[in-house]
């Protein structure tokens, strides 16, 4: 059988409050995610119900050096919902965070990434994004729409975050995370 391990990158942003519908739908899928969090995300996760769903709690932080490393690398990497910060934090190659961390060396060794921005058309106006967005898009990073599922990108309206997480289906997640791994 395949790998199916996949790591799930949350971002401090309103979808965030369905980390475990996402995780329940990728385990529906045959998936085994392993849930990070960027440092804005833990006010948004629900930390006990992410545990309650994989066995094991989501991962803010790099690991102590007296505890084992994990296993190897995923066979993919989603990151959902994913803010402006974040994108344009992997565009640039920082890593100043462990998800960071993560979303770097994921996009290095060329693992199937897929990136569902959660940006308002606020900030999806400033100069930087569409330089970042390229940037994913060359190294092979998949961009998915929040609002419908399909690939390509587009802005959050500002204030519509509630409509938004209650749109948005994870099967979305599943399908796309399929079809990017088929191949």
């Amino acid at each position: 059988m395949a790998d199916r391990s996949v790591t799930l990158v949350v971002c401090g942003a309103p979808l965030t409050l369905r980390t475990a519908d996402l995780v329940t739908a990728l385990q529906g899928g045959g998936w085994q995610p392993r849930v990070v969090g960027t440092p804005s995300a833990r006010e948004w996760l629900d930390a006990d119900a992410v545990e309650r769903l994989t066995g094991r709690s989501p991962q803010f932080d790099y690991r102590a050096p007296t505890l084992d490393p994990r296993s190897g690398p995923p066979a993919a990497l989603v990151v959902c919902p994913a803010s402006f910060n974040t994108l344009n934090k992997a565009a640039a190659g920082a890593m100043d965070t462990y998800a960071l961390g993560q979303i770097c060396e994921a996009i290095g060794m060329r693992l199937p990434t897929l990136v569902v921005p959660m940006v308002n058309d606020k900030l999806w106006g400033h100069p930087a994004w569409p330089s970042s967005l390229a940037v994913l898009r060359t190294a092979g990073v998949r961009l998915v729409d929040i609002h419908t599922g399909q690939l390509g990108e587009v802005p959050t309206k500002s204030g519509t975050g509630a409509e938004v997480i209650e749109r948005f289906d994870p099967a979305w997640l599943v399908a796309q995370l399929d079809a990017l791994t088929a191949g």
